[in-house]
Order: structure tokens, then C-alpha cells, then sequence
């Protein structure tokens, strides 16, 4: 008997996977618990809709992504801080403070998670954090740390 599997079924599938299983199995754990349904012909067209609609949906947030990283490679971002001898910060810069000053410059909303920083800004400078936006898009941003 064939099934679509309605969520993850360990040991027989992952979610939207169809999957050939003994008939007693299916109709007695499978359909009676609501984890899978039939593979029925229509069935199958409206998987391949879902599929075609969430390939889109991706495809879409990675233009979005590919857009954003356009604008923020032209963008300078500068934070003024205060400094003691030799250009050392009082604490540090954190990606916090760059994705702050990101919105209230530029009016651009990005996710503090998303700005990595290789380590701590601790000093006056120009910086290039990486910007993750989407899993196969990644920027780089001038941050420049400046005494204030």
C-alpha cells in the first residue's frame, strides 16, 4: 500500500515522503492515527502543489535576500563611542548596537543574530561583520567605530 506521510514517522519516513508500507500497517496505524493518507491520485497532485508553492515561497525570500544585500554593501554604518588612551573602547561593540543604528539610520530591520562579528570590537577602526541573510545569501558591512 502506498501513503503520503502527513508528518515524520520514524523508522518509515520523513513528512511528504511517499512511502510503500504493508497494507495492516497502513490502514491500522498509519490512516487510523492521521499520519499519513492514501496515494491516491489526487492526493498526489495536491503534494506537487504544496511542493510548487513552497518552491516559490523559497525562491521568493532569496530575491528578497539578494535585494537587501545590494543596498547593505553600499551602506556605511558609523557608531560613536566613547574611548580612553590608545583607541580603547569602554566595553565593546556589539552586533546589538550595529543592527540599532542599522534601523534607525537607514530604516532597515535586521536580526541581531544574522550580523556575525569574527571577534569583539574593542577598538576604533573599520570593520566588515558578514550579514547572513539567507542560507545561500551573505554580505559583508562597513561598520566604522569612531570616537564620540
Amino acid at each position: 500500500m502506498k501513503v503520503i506521510l502527513l508528518t515524520d514517522v520514524n523508522k518509515v519516513g520523513k513528512k511528504d515522503q511517499v512511502v510503500e508500507v504493508k497494507e495492516g500497517y497502513g490502514r491500522n496505524f498509519l490512516l487510523a492515527r492521521k499520519l499519513a493518507v492514501e496515494a491516491t491520485d489526487a492526493n498526489l497532485k495536491e503534494l506537487k502543489r504544496q511542493e510548487a508553492i513552497r518552491e516559490q515561497k523559497a525562491a521568493e525570500l532569496k530575491a528578497e535576500a539578494e535585494e537587501l544585500a545590494k543596498k547593505l554593501k553600499n551602506i556605511t554604518v558609523t557608531i560613536s563611542v566613547k574611548c580612553g588612551e590608545g583607541g580603547r573602547l569602554f566595553g565593546a561593540v556589539t552586533n546589538k548596537e550595529i543592527a540599532e543604528r542599522l534601523e534607525k539610520e537607514h530604516n532597515l530591520k535586521i536580526d541581531k543574530r544574522k550580523i556575525e562579528l569574527e571577534e569583539n570590537i574593542k577598538s576604533l577602526g573599520n570593520y566588515t561583520p558578514t550579514v547572513r541573510l539567507h542560507p545561500q545569501v551573505s554580505t559583508k558591512l562597513t561598520v566604522k567605530v569612531v570616537e564620540g
